[in-house]
């Protein structure tokens, strides 16, 4: 009798203990309450990790796309949007290609238009580089090589940053990065493939 009452003692105690540790319940957000989505970001000129139309590149207008995101997280007060090349580095070094970089954005924007006019400021205070200057940097990757992942990359601040433009597109580029850091409250990818047409 008392080995059975041990181990119905012990059955319990490993019963309540796996529901303490349990993946689920310690995801499971106080009061109950469903956890926020996350911060999404997409664009009607292609699908997520599709090939880009080639109005939006070098080789056709090289205007900026349509963006869109959503699920901003409270306490937002600026955005940073950050386009890049993954896969071409600068003069042998790390640094992947500048195509477009737009800080303070906003945090009542939910997005940004088509075709982004040339300019340091843009109307809503926001500003932008590239390594074309300030302005939209379509892809470019020559056609006798692999598709480039250009990756577009939007983040949700917890501040506004007092960062101007530096020497070129790079400088200003990390000088971003660096005033971001504690400050990231959310972060949203899209991607989209190219290469110019033969």
């Amino acid at each position: 009798m008392k080995l059975t009452t041990l181990i119905r003692s012990s059955l319990a105690t490993m019963a309540a203990t796996m529901l303490i540790t349990s993946p689920a319940a310690a995801q499971a957000p106080a009061g109950g309450a469903p956890p926020r989505p996350a911060m999404t970001l997409t664009t009607t000129a292609w699908p997520d990790g599709d090939p880009i139309p080639v109005k939006y590149t070098q080789a056709g207008e090289q205007v900026s796309p349509e963006l869109k995101w959503t699920n901003t997280p409270p306490g937002t007060m600026s955005f940073v949007l950050h386009m890049l090349d993954p896969d071409v580095a600068r003069n042998k070094t790390t640094d992947t290609q500048v195509h477009w970089l737009v800080w303070n954005i906003p945090a009542t924007a939910t997005g940004l238009p088509e075709g982004a006019p040339k300019g340091e400021k843009l109307a809503d205070g926001s500003l932008q580089t590239s390594a074309s200057g300030p302005v939209y940097r379509g892809p470019g990757a020559p056609a006798s090589g692999p598709l480039h992942h250009y990756t577009f990359e939007i983040y949700a601040l917890d501040t506004t940053l007092t960062v101007g433009h530096g020497a070129d597109a790079f400088e200003t580029r990390a000088n971003v990065m660096k005033a971001m850091q504690g400050h990231i409250l959310g972060k949203a990818v899209y991607v989209g493939l190219f290469k110019r047409p033969q």
